[in-house]
């Protein structure tokens, strides 16, 4: 658990959701390995899938396929594995341990949280109550603001729902793009080692804190609100 100093206490925490609320690799890459046995090829491994399950279709098809956006097939198989995704889930999907502990730590500390996700809303509308986040205080998706994260405008659009400004939110997230898109709308960033964290080491994303699980999560917040109050 490393931080940088320490920082105001938040009146809300915005969450990013695949990786960081939510384990949701194994339906991601069920979908994806569905495609290649339906085209007579073996499933990709597992542990070569779920590094990539934060980036989405461009994430799964990418390591299962060798395709990127832009190449020939790609759109396609985008297309195909929305699909297949779609019509499962919620399957294997379930929140991480210790999430449930600390929104309801936050909730009883008086503090709002939401989700923002790059996750379109064609995905995260049923997926949020199917694995327990009904309660958030908001809910911005990829095709929210027309804008995805690293943009700012996801992040804005959640402390504008909640009806906070941006410097009294917090945003947590398990990619680069979580703490560079916090950092742009001017928000204290939390990166999270316990998600999928892609290729590039979360120590070098410059985020505010960089924890290890959701409780130490709970723990942060607890003693800057304690700050907050004796100071």
């Amino acid at each position: 658990m490393t931080f940088t100093s320490r920082l105001p206490a938040p009146r809300a925490v915005l969450f990013d959701l695949d990786g960081t609320l939510a384990d949701t690799a194994p339906d991601l890459a069920a979908a994806v390995n569905w495609l290649r046995t339906e085209r007579g090829f073996a499933p990709t491994p597992y542990e070569i899938l779920r590094p990539t399950a934060s980036a989405g279709a461009r994430g799964m098809i990418g390591a299962a396929f060798g395709l990127q956006p832009g190449d020939e097939g790609y759109e396609e198989l985008r297309l195909q594995w929305f699909d297949r995704y779609q019509a499962a889930m919620a399957v294997e999907s379930t929140l991480f341990d210790g999430v449930p502990e600390l929104l309801k730590g936050i909730e009883d500390a008086g503090m709002a949280w939401g989700v923002v996700t790059n996750k379109p809303m064609r995905f995260t509308d049923p997926l949020i109550p199917q694995i327990g986040l009904a309660h958030a205080g908001c809910v911005v998706s990829g095709d929210t603001t027309g804008f995805a994260k690293p943009h700012p405008a996801p992040l804005l659009e959640g402390a504008r729902l909640l009806g906070l400004p941006p410097e009294a939110c917090w945003y947590v997230g398990d990619d680069l793009r979580d703490v560079e898109a916090g950092r742009a709308a001017g928000m204290v960033t939390v990166a999270c080692g316990w998600g999928y964290c892609g290729e590039i080491p979360p120590a070098t994303w410059g985020a505010d804190y960089l924890l290890d699980t959701p409780l130490q999560l709970l723990q942060v917040l607890h003693e800057v609100l304690s700050a907050a109050q004796a100071a």
